[in-house]
């Protein structure tokens, strides 16, 4: 079944709104900045995509995530014409970190908590009313997961409206944590590029509001599939023959072939094996056909459990608009990219119909979906 995306919303370090974000991809702006509130002499690196909106300069503040994950949920209601949340209506929140750096602050006695405001559930709640929320924690691929179990619900007849949503700021354990284990101390995000030195964390949110064909409110897009898949090959590295059969999987689910995808909204981590394997996935699952290819983490930083949903918004406007965001900074492609259609220096015009989205997290755990241009 398609189903309608009739909302969209979206914070990250480039702006606060859909629109915002895609005319700065657009205009090849960065989120990337100094860390504004951690100790850096205890890293390697000292920069971030973090979104600058403290009130204080040089002290963090509890609820961050929290904050633009209302924020973005609203943002998708207006969108869809909704003053508030259909009954019978859930939400489903992916994430990788939840409130963690919530709790870092807390344990340093910098920040006063309660423990029931780490649940998005009481803040959804006391803004929205629902009382129907489910949070999943599923690494990078969180909130494509999500837009799957979401469009399992409608299909399955159990509602005609689920909000999705995923929100991720830094925590200081897991900034630490990429810090070490990367071989090299990557200064920018650059998927694709010949030197490449690995991932960098974003902050941010985002939120569509998914229904039901028919059921009203203006349609951003339609999806048409999601696939999902989980290998547990590794814990970091991806596996490449697990990689293209989610994508055919998701290829089959939405009833298209390979050449049928016009645009694809890369995983594009800027790491030295995630790219290696999605570029391999691109020759073998699009042999004999070009859709262009962009990425949007060398703009916003990779944003965690939202940054699956962050591109499949960004597909969405894409798509509308006519108009794909150039891969920032990709002077060099890697060799493994030779023939592929990758979008740099300029923003792309042009008719696309379809996009694929991908997510892949770590251990393996992998999303595709499949979205339509809305007329």
């Amino acid at each position: 079944m398609e189903l309608d995306i009739c909302g969209l919303g979206a914070v990250s370090s480039i702006g606060g709104d859909p629109e915002t974000i895609h005319d700065a991809l657009c205009a090849g702006r960065s989120g990337l900045g100094p860390l504004r509130v951690y100790d850096t002499t205890k890293f390697r690196s000292g920069t971030a995509y973090e979104i600058d909106d403290r009130a204080a300069p040089g002290k963090d503040e509890p609820g961050r995530s929290t904050k633009w994950l209302i924020d973005a949920i609203a943002q998708a209601l207006s969108d869809a014409g909704l003053s508030e949340l259909p009954e019978n209506c859930p939400v489903l929140v992916g994430t990788t970190h939840r409130e963690q750096r919530t709790t870092e602050l807390w344990w340093r006695g910098e920040a006063d908590t309660d423990f029931t405001d780490l649940h998005f559930g009481t803040a959804i709640r006391d803004r929205f009313g629902t009382v129907e929320t489910h949070t999943f924690a599923n690494a990078c691929a969180a909130s494509l997961t999500v837009l799957g179990l979401a469009a399992d619900l409608i299909t399955d007849g159990e509602c005609d409206t689920v909000v999705v949503a995923g929100t991720d700021g830094l925590t200081e354990a897991t900034f630490g944590i990429f810090d070490r284990v990367q071989s090299g101390v990557p200064g920018e995000v650059r998927p694709f590029a010949k030197e490449r030195h690995g991932m960098m964390m974003g902050e941010g949110a985002s939120a569509v509001v998914l229904r039901r064909p028919g059921h009203g409110g203006p349609v951003a897009a339609r999806l048409r599939s999601v696939a999902l898949n989980c290998d547990a090959d590794h814990p970091t590295v991806p596996e490449p023959g697990s990689v293209a059969r989610v994508v055919r999987q998701a290829h089959d689910r939405a009833g298209i072939g390979p050449d049928q995808v016009d645009l694809v909204l890369l995983h594009g981590t800027g790491t030295v094996r995630n790219d290696l394997v999605e570029t391999g996935m691109l020759h073998d699952v699009f042999a004999g056909t070009k859709p262009a290819l962009t990425a949007i983490k060398s703009s916003t930083g990779h944003t965690l459990g939202g940054s699956g949903l962050l591109s499949l918004i960004v597909a969405a406007i894409s798509l509308r608009k006519r108009l794909v965001p150039p891969i920032l900074g990709l002077t060099e492609p890697m060799d493994e990219a030779e023939g592929l259609d990758l979008v740099r220096d300029e923003p792309r015009g042009g008719r696309f119909r379809i996009a694929q989205v991908d997510a892949f997290g770590l251990s393996g755990i992998n999303a595709v979906a499949i979205v339509e241009a809305a007329s």
